[in-house]
């Protein structure tokens, strides 16, 4: 039906043929190939996330009231309000339960949940929505427990998740797909702090490792409709109110700020290694591994009846600090105790991450570093929220390492736009003394713990799924190494090919021949006696077929061969084809570029075109 014919259609098939269209359009091929339509269907999919970050949010306040005793609405982090009896039993039975159910899964040998950092470095954005419902699961016991850990982890995980299927239902290109992850990250960022930019560039930074052009509308549609749907539901003011707005930043803060950058990293380097030291602590007592969270949950409670507010997140308690003005002693035992119970609650088994929880120590040690100044210098504590605002965003751009997003967030959250190059100066100097003197944030440093070596969201997968078996030439000519030279001759004339592999009488690789060298005419005198096992040699150097391609890069710098036989395994030995390093590297550069192209949503960046003709030719 061509469209001069369709305003002679009546109302009926109007309508069948644009819903036709529309199908067609939607269809999976069209949207994979259509950056337009992907970024439209970010919208509905950001929203959805938003939703769920709102039931999540709702849901754990829920639990609190009933586990601690509160009225419904309040933060567990205030520690106003909470049941003695319930704080002295409600961690360790949710540690207990949380551990029985970690038991249940190794038992199952269920695998390992991949989060979005991994999965766009490492799995080209491929996640399971299956796997994320279980860590969003364990994230909630532990949140509900009153663990010292927030719910971001749950949010961006399922938020992730949830657009990973997404695409991969949709099929789409490993890029197109790392971009779905990050937007799912982003809508669950953004709608968690009421902060679209600092959402966004959580993707940018933590989940995609660039800010790449092609990534752009789609995550910050994801951020933008998630963060609508937060404010639909729950309200446009920031999450923390500050108050009265703080006077201005004088000139001699600044340097200040510096150094609550340089100390902030010190905090959160000591921060993230207290994890791993707590973690083998527990691990070293003579108890089940599955009884190491109820363990946890048991100091917990022991800390919190000193202070409470080190329960849950820190949301509660960020906001009574800009309410309250506690004194020295107060905010500095305060940040010791939540340095140790958020360290406690990971490294013992609880689920979840430090995104909040670093909110709060970054706003408890501004809090003890004004305070502490306020000793000689007493004019300082006038300027108390401005210290607190940066620390909240040093402190967390060293334990997170998102240096932008966390300026982004500190200023999104209270909606204080007084006191940015302050914070960008504690963000800063935190994150760049982190990364020079560590070179890990929490979530990579957890990686190398786990013996996973990446250092963020760079897609590195595709190095991997590059295998030498992939690129071999099967064409091989393998020769029994008891074949007389002459007759080896006959087989392989000069010229028609470059080598050949030796065979013992089992057939296993016994050797690499040149066929140039055996039709050396110096060899002709004694070509008679000489085998083709004679010729063999770098028995020891060859490939295998899982191996990636910089491993065999590695290799031929390493055994300095043009090319090497690719052998079926270490043990058998059986020749089942070759590589040549000229074509090794051929195919690492074109994936390189590639993948820079992909970045900069240039498809044919690195394509050869047609000089472009003159006038008159």
């Amino acid at each position: 039906m061509t469209a001069i014919d369709e305003p002679r259609l009546g109302r009926t098939q109007r309508t069948r043929l644009f819903w036709r269209r529309a199908l067609i359009a939607l269809s999976p091929h069209n949207l994979r190939n259509s950056e337009p339509a992907l970024t439209v269907l970010c919208a509905p999919l950001g929203a959805a996330v938003g939703l769920l970050v709102v039931a999540l949010h709702a849901l754990v306040t829920w639990m609190h009231a009933k586990d601690f005793g509160l009225s419904y609405g309040d933060f567990l982090s205030t520690g106003i309000g909470i049941d003695h009896d319930l704080l002295l039993i409600v961690p360790a039975v949710g540690g207990l339960l949380l551990g029985l159910i970690t038991y249940i899964g190794r038992r199952r040998r269920l695998r390992d949940i991949v989060d979005p950092v991994e999965a766009n470095a490492i799995y080209g954005g491929r996640m399971s929505l299956l796997d994320s419902l279980r860590l969003a699961l364990a994230t909630l016991i532990s949140n509900a427990a009153g663990a010292s850990v927030g719910m971001e982890a749950a949010y961006t995980q399922m938020g992730s998740g949830m657009l990973s299927a997404a695409g991969q239902a949709l099929r789409l290109r490993r890029t197109d797909l790392r971009v779905f992850v990050g937007a799912g990250s982003a809508a669950a960022i953004a709608a968690a702090f009421n902060a679209p930019l600092a959402g966004a560039f959580y993707a940018y930074e933590l989940v995609l490792g660039s800010y790449a052009p092609a990534a752009l509308a789609q995550v910050a549609m994801a951020s933008l409709t998630g963060t609508l749907v937060m404010r639909a539901t729950l309200g446009i003011a920031p999450i923390y109110l500050i108050g009265a707005p703080p006077i201005a930043v004088e000139h001699w803060e600044y340097p200040l700020f510096g150094l609550v950058g340089v100390l902030a990293a010190g905090l959160g380097i000591g921060t993230m290694k207290l994890v791993t030291w707590s973690e083998a602590a527990l691990k070293r007592l003579p108890t089940p591994d599955w009884m190491r969270p109820a363990i946890g949950g048991l100091v917990l409670s022991g800390l919190a009846l000193v202070y409470p507010q080190v329960l849950g997140s820190g949301h509660g308690g960020i906001q009574g600090l800009f309410e309250l003005t506690p004194g020295l002693l107060i905010v500095a035992g305060l940040l010791i105790a939540k340095t140790l119970a958020s360290a406690l609650s990971i490294g013992s088994g609880f689920r979840g991450g430090l995104f909040s929880s670093s909110l709060f120590m970054g706003c408890l040690f501004g809090a003890t570093f004004v305070e502490s100044l306020a000793l000689v210098a007493p004019m300082v504590i006038q300027h108390r929220s401005e210290f607190m605002l940066v620390g909240m965003g040093a402190v967390a751009a060293s334990i997170v390492g998102a240096p932008l997003t966390m300026v982004l967030l500190v200023l999104e959250g209270t909606g204080d736009f007084s006191v940015a190059l302050g914070v960008l100066a504690g963000v800063v100097t935190a994150a760049t003394i982190t990364r020079y003197t560590f070179g890990y944030s929490f979530s990579t440093w957890r990686f190398h713990q786990r013996g996973v070596s990446i250092r963020g969201a760079h897609d590195i997968g595709w190095v991997a799924d590059l295998t030498v078996g992939k690129m071999m030439r099967a064409d091989t000519l393998a020769v029994p190494e008891g074949t007389p030279l002459l007759r080896l001759r006959e087989m392989v004339p000069l010229g028609s090919r470059g080598l050949a592999f030796a065979i013992d009488d089992k057939g296993r690789y016994a050797g690499l021949i040149d066929i140039t060298v055996a039709h050396d005419p110096e060899l002709d005198d004694a070509a008679t006696g000489l085998v083709a096992g004679d010729l063999a040699s770098d028995r020891q150097l060859f490939l295998l077929p899982g191996q990636d391609v910089r491993s065999a890069l590695q290799r031929f710098a390493e055994a300095e061969m043009e090319a090497l036989p690719v052998l079926s395994d270490p043990v058998d030995c059986h020749v089942v084809g070759f590589l040549s390093e000229a074509y090794a590297l051929r195919r690492y550069t074109e994936q390189l570029e590639r993948q820079r192209s992909a970045e900069l949503g240039e498809r044919d960046l690195f394509s050869v075109r047609p000089p472009a003709k003159f006038e008159g030719q």
